[in-house]
């Protein structure tokens, strides 16, 4: 089945991060037209006002980029919402789900709730105990934005990086016991046959001495930094160490289940010297580039990217269960 599959996002491409969800736009409406799809990029406002001008034109599906709205991640689910209203089918999860998953705080609380592992965390800098290594981080923005090696500090310093970091960035930050150790990225796509977990990248971190084993947001985004080209991600790991690729995967999967995900996510973990795998985050929207994480686990698993993006858009498409 072919026809109209317009790629939305509300990006404002004035970040790398933003920007990269511009250029994603582009590669998978360009794999759309080699899939045989009539496929546009929408930029769809902050309004939202675009998705009635699409419905208008009956698409077969929408596919949806939409990571913020006007630059606030905490309304992504907003465009999600207003295509369920409109009667729009779209990639990806639903409202629902993409709202339960907007704060790293409430993800965790539900997790914890549920049994998942997960690292204990406070959302001020009361409380903590004085020498425990955290993190501070934001509890909406999924792309690092705030996350430099200065974040990594003790529990008697957390209080005042909270309030320095909100202060420059915005938002809300709260500090996440820092597991020092392994990091895996873990990608799941929808099949017909239910989610799938992808073969599991681990981060290599090939980093100076004394520099904490992070993702920053330089690692990502910045080009001269040497984070950048120093932290490649490393496949193998289900024949190297079965057991944790199979503790991993079936917590990913019960991440799934929990938040009723759908189309495609990745689920972050952390492994300490205990071999406990704990979630960090998880991810409803992750970036679909021919060149990200997601991608380079589909090709593990023998997936073009044209292929990655025909799963995703088969997903929107198949009857929904009774």
């Amino acid at each position: 089945m072919s026809g109209l599959v317009p790629v939305v996002h509300c990006a404002r491409p004035d970040r790398p991060d933003e920007q990269d969800t511009v250029d994603t736009a582009r590669a998978v409406a360009a794999a759309l037209r080699r899939l045989g799809h009539a496929a546009e990029v929408v930029d769809i406002g902050a309004d939202l006002g675009g998705l009635a001008a699409l419905a208008a034109r009956r698409p077969l599906a929408v596919f949806n980029l939409a990571e913020t709205v006007a630059g606030d991640p905490m309304r992504a689910h907003e465009p999600a919402r207003e295509m369920a209203r409109l009667g729009l089918a779209h990639t990806g999860a639903s409202a629902t789900a993409l709202e339960a998953a907007l704060s790293k705080c409430a993800t965790k609380r539900r997790m914890a709730a549920a049994g998942i592992p997960t690292p204990p965390w406070w959302e001020r800098g009361d409380g903590l105990p004085p020498d425990r290594t955290v993190i501070v981080k934001s509890d909406s923005e999924h792309a690092s934005l705030g996350i430099d090696a200065g974040s990594v500090v003790p529990g008697r310093q957390a209080g005042a990086e909270i309030a320095a970091r909100e202060a420059r960035f915005g938002g809300h930050f709260f500090a996440e016991t820092f597991i020092e150790g392994r990091e895996f990225n873990v990608a799941l796509i929808e099949m017909a046959e239910g989610p799938r977990v992808l073969p599991i990248p681990e981060i290599v971190f090939d980093l100076p001495a004394g520099a904490p084993r992070i993702v920053d947001y330089a690692a990502k985004w910045d080009a001269s930094a040497h984070s950048y080209h120093h932290t490649p991600r490393r496949f193998g790991l289900e024949e190297r160490e079965p057991a944790l690729a199979a503790r991993i995967a079936d917590i990913a999967l019960r991440v799934w289940r929990l938040f009723g995900l759908s189309g495609y996510a990745r689920v972050d973990f952390r492994v300490g010297a205990d071999g406990v795998p704990q979630v960090l985050e998880v991810n409803t929207n992750p970036c679909l580039a021919p060149d990200a994480g997601l991608a380079a686990a589909a090709a593990q698993a023998g997936l073009s990217h044209d292929a990655l993006i025909a799963a995703v858009l088969a997903a929107a498409l198949a009857p929904a269960e009774v």
